[in-house]
Formats: C-alpha cells, structure tokens, sequence
C-alpha cells in the first residue's frame, strides 16, 4: 500500500525544507510519496522545495500564480500514485510522527477515512475567537448532517484517493475542508476520529485563515446540505 502526503506551500520559504525532512524522517508502516505544490509563492519557497527534487520520494510540482489550498491539494491528488492520501501543511502547526496514527485504523481495517482531531488548550490555540469559530463549524456540520465530529477544520484527513477524487472537491482555498467533510457525512461515511497534537502559530508567525473562511465553510456546509444527489 502506498500513502501519498500532500503539502501546499505558499510563502513558506522559512519552514518548507524542515516540512519535508520531518516528513521524510518519520518510519511510516507502509511505503510514502510527498507530493509538494508550491502555489504561486512569492518569496523563496519553490528554490527552497528545489532542494529536495532529486529525492526519489519527493515530486515538486508548481502552480505559476496562488490559487489557495484547495486548488494545491486537487494538483496534488490528480499527481499522486498512492492508493491513500493526506495533507500535511507546512506551517509546522502539525507533528508529522502523529501520521502513522490515523493510518493504523486503516490497517486494522477499522476505517477508510480517518481524521486527527485536536484538543485545544491555553498553549496550543492562536486564539479564543480561533477555537471558538472552529468549534462553531464543527457544530454545525453535526447538525446539519446529524453526526458527531469533534474537528472539522483539521488539516489530517487521511482517505482513499480514488475516493478523494469522486468527491469532486471544487474549493479553491480553506473552504475545501467544510466541503469535503460535507460531501463524505452526506454520504453516510463518518470519519474514524484519533487525537493529535497541534500548536498553532500566529498571525506574525504566517497564519493565513481569516474569520471570512469560517464564514464561508458555513456557507458550504449549508450549501452541500440541500443540494440534491447527483446520479
């Protein structure tokens, strides 16, 4: 079995090298693929990326001009070879050793489709109004499709690729996460939920999402909700 991990890059020229040698040192149960999308950064991400295109786990692709996170991941599936695939940001907010997690209930045979959910605390939150407008989605996400998810907004959401691309995703940028969690509960799929660690940056450090996205995942959400079953 082969678990293709995508990274999106934008403007992260001072983290992307030690994303991907986290990533590469980890002792997965299987064989991987990185499949790395600088989207259209403007600093020195792509130079940086180059440095590692001559390892043999490692594909670069480039996207010319920004497109957002959702644009990058679709990239970067439509280029994977593996039969599982997840993200893995690199704003060095994620622990790439907590990946091996999600994938043992996939071993197991105890799920297909896994999520890495966070607990927030005093140290590892950006802010009350972050944790809050998460918990917000979350919420209703499981009212609107009668589940009970703990972190919709999680960045691990580990599932076949085929799979990834039935769904269809067509997010641009983060809304891509209230989308595909949306498509998989309306399908009746409920993710197998394992804890994870998180410590996230601030808005100095790089944080890109802004309370519009919140606003938009709810929108999704709603959107996916009454929208009728396509034969």
């Amino acid at each position: 079995m082969l678990l293709s991990i995508l990274v999106p890059v934008f403007n992260e020229e001072r983290l992307a090298a030690g994303t991907l040698k986290e990533l590469l040192a980890v002792e997965f149960p299987c064989e991987t693929e990185i499949v790395a999308v600088d989207d259209g950064s403007r600093d020195r991400s792509w130079e940086v990326l180059q440095t590692f295109e001559d390892n043999p786990r490692v594909r670069l692709i480039r996207h010319e001009r920004n497109k957002g996170k959702g644009a990058a991941i679709r990239t970067a599936v439509k280029a994977a070879q593996g039969d599982y695939v997840v993200v893995f940001d690199a704003d060095g907010e994620y622990d790439a050793g907590d990946l091996p997690r999600l994938f043992a209930p996939v071993l197991d045979g105890k799920a297909e489709v896994v999520y890495g959910s966070r607990s927030f605390g005093s140290h590892s939150a950006y802010s009350f109004w972050y944790v809050m407008g998460n918990k917000g989605i979350t919420l209703a996400a499981n009212i609107l499709f009668n589940s009970y998810i703990s972190d919709l907004e999680t960045c691990y959401k580990l599932l076949p690729r085929q799979m990834y691309m039935d769904l269809n995703i067509r997010s641009g940028g983060f809304g891509m996460e209230a989308e595909l969690t949306a498509k998989l509960l309306k399908r009746g799929i409920r993710p197998y939920e394992v804890p994870i660690s998180y410590t996230a940056r601030s808005r100095e450090e790089g944080k890109k999402i802004t309370w519009t996205d919140g606003v938009q995942a709810l929108w999704l959400l709603g959107r996916e909700r009454v929208r009728r079953n396509r034969r």
